[in-house]
This record gives structure tokens, sequence and C-alpha cells, in this order.
């Protein structure tokens, strides 16, 4: 593996067609779950094969298992339940968990999925889970008495899920919490439940948050108990590279920086994604900065996800070459 400027993506990519249109049939009861699973399989393969060709260094399932990063929690955790759609952005909706008892962990949830990809492929694959915050704030809450007792002990189960990621070999884990980025007001007890979920794990942990007011949770932020933090740029004009400079960063820490605006059907030029990598190395060394897009693919199509990611890597690989870490 190269010596800087890793390459990833946040976790997940676009759903393929057949594979929307099973998950439908398999909601109306048309095909059974073990069909669905195999249809899940076969995407997530294709998934690995994409990032393989393409060249990138830190690998994702896609998520192809998964509609909805809570949804996904919400439908598998004991102690919750799916309710009713609600919208999320746009024309997307997603059934909108609720805590109605106290939650618990009896299994992986993520394991098989991230195993059979990891199978797949030599390099490594992210494990990815969803946060505790995020989790309760996009969930409705009808058993804890305070949402900071929901969210802690969420972070329990959380931490259970990352230490059988670990075990299993997971040299990356993952936890989003995007709900973060609009709650300045909670970013105490977002902490708190992060080193809950990371405490004691050797992997190197993650976490992504997009698309919010990053100057008014620094920075407190960054004392989140994670190794790396997953942040979109290009969308924001790389307003956070100026923050970084203003206000510092840790020299322990490291950045993913989001170089590709997913929220854009535009595939952007090489030279866009050079001049983005290169706003990244004025705050940090290569080693310490990864390269990826702003948040997950899965809103774009699949020849828009592999046409972007592959601007992304050969701007990547030219400037690696100038600075002699190729």
């Amino acid at each position: 593996m190269t010596k800087g400027l890793l390459t990833t993506t946040v976790g997940s990519f676009a759903k393929p067609v057949y594979l929307q249109q099973a998950r439908n049939q398999r909601a109306r009861g048309k095909i059974s779950s073990e069909e669905l699973l195999e249809l899940e399989r076969k995407a997530t393969r294709e998934v690995i094969e994409l990032q393989e060709e393409i060249g990138l260094d830190i690998l994702v399932d896609g998520e192809m298992a998964r509609g909805d990063m809570v949804a996904y929690f919400g439908e598998h955790l004991p102690g919750m339940e799916l309710g009713g759609l609600v919208r999320s952005y746009g024309n997307r909706y997603y059934h909108k968990p609720i805590v109605k008892s106290a939650v618990s962990w009896q299994k992986p949830i993520t394991l098989d999925m991230w195993q059979f990809a990891q199978g797949l492929t030599e390099k490594p694959v992210k494990g990815m889970l969803t946060g505790p915050y995020t989790i309760i704030e996009w969930s409705f809450d009808e058993h804890y008495p305070s949402r900071r007792d929901a969210v802690l002990a969420m972070a329990q189960v959380i931490h259970l899920e990352a230490q059988e990621l670990e075990r299993a070999g997971a040299q990356y884990i993952q936890i989003d919490e995007p709900a973060l980025s609009t709650r300045a007001e909670d970013l105490e007890m977002a902490l708190e439940g992060m080193a809950v979920v990371t405490d004691g794990l050797k992997a190197k942990t993650i976490t992504h948050v997009c698309y919010g007011d990053f100057d008014s949770v620094f920075p407190g932020f960054l004392e989140m108990a994670v190794q790396q933090f997953d942040l979109e740029a290009a969308n924001s004009n790389y307003d956070i590279v100026d923050l970084f400079k203003e206000k510092g960063f840790p020299q322990e820490k490291e950045v993913a920086l989001g170089v590709l605006d997913v929220h854009s059907h535009v595939v952007e030029t090489v030279e866009q994604v050079k001049a983005g990598i290169k706003r990244g190395l004025e705050v940090l060394p290569p080693e310490r900065l990864y390269i990826d897009p702003d948040c997950g693919l899965k809103t774009r199509t699949w020849d828009e996800v592999a046409d972007k990611l592959r601007v992304m890597m050969q701007g990547v690989r030219e400037v690696r070459k100038e600075l002699n870490i190729e």
C-alpha cells in the first residue's frame, strides 16, 4: 500500500436496478429472504470488483443489504421496531425506527456481509456502523427517560458490534454520526457515546460527519474518540481547510477529505480533484490525509459513481507522482 493519500469511499454505493426491484419484491412477499440475500451478495461482489478495478486502497461492501443507515439497525436490534415512512431529503423516505424497550445486542448485524466482502479481496474492507447518537436522533424514543440515556445504551450495543468486526479481522471501523452536524448543542452527548463505542478497539476508528456547521462544534468535535475524521469538503468549497488553518488540527488525528460532490450529477475533472487534494495538503501531510467522496454514493447512478471515482483516483495518482510517493 502506498505511503500517502490513501483512497477510500464513505460507505454506500448505488444499488443496481435488479437489487432495487428485488427489495421491493421481498417487501411484498414475492421472493424469499434467501433469494434477496443472493442478489445482495451479487451486488456486493460487483461493488468490490469496481473498487478493485479503479484501484482504491481501502474498500467498502457498498451497503447493499441496507436500505437506510438507521432503519437497518432499527429492524435488527431487539428493543426497536420500524415505524411509518418519513421524508429524509428530496423524495427519499425511510421507515423511522421506534425505541420500544431497552435496546440490546444478541448477535452480529453487519458481520456476515463484511466477511463476505472481505473474502473477495486482499485489500482491507471497512466495517461500517451507524453511530449511537445518529440512531437515537433519527428514531422515536418511547422508552428511555432522557436522550442521553438512550444514546449511551445504544453506544453499548454498537460497541459490541464493533468488537465482533474487530475480532473477525476488520482493520478499519467507521462509525457514522451525520446527525451531529445539525445539533451542536448535543456535542458532549455524542462524544460520550463515541467513547463507549470505540473503547479498547485496536482497529483504526473513523467517524463520518457531513453538511453541517462545523465552525459551531470546533474545537470540541476534535476530541471525539476516533483516529480519523471523514469530512465533506468539495460541496462547501473546502471551507473545512480554512477552519483547520484558523483553529488548528490535532497532530495525532487523520482526515479523509471529500473531493467529490455526491449531490451533483456532474463528474469532476481531474484538475478539480487535484486542486482539492492540494487544499488538504495545506494543512495535513499525505500520510495523514485520505481522499474520498464527500458522502455516501447511493444517490448517484452506477455510471456516475464509477466515473467520479475514476477521476478521483487519477487525480490522486498524479498528485502522488508529483510528491514522489507513488
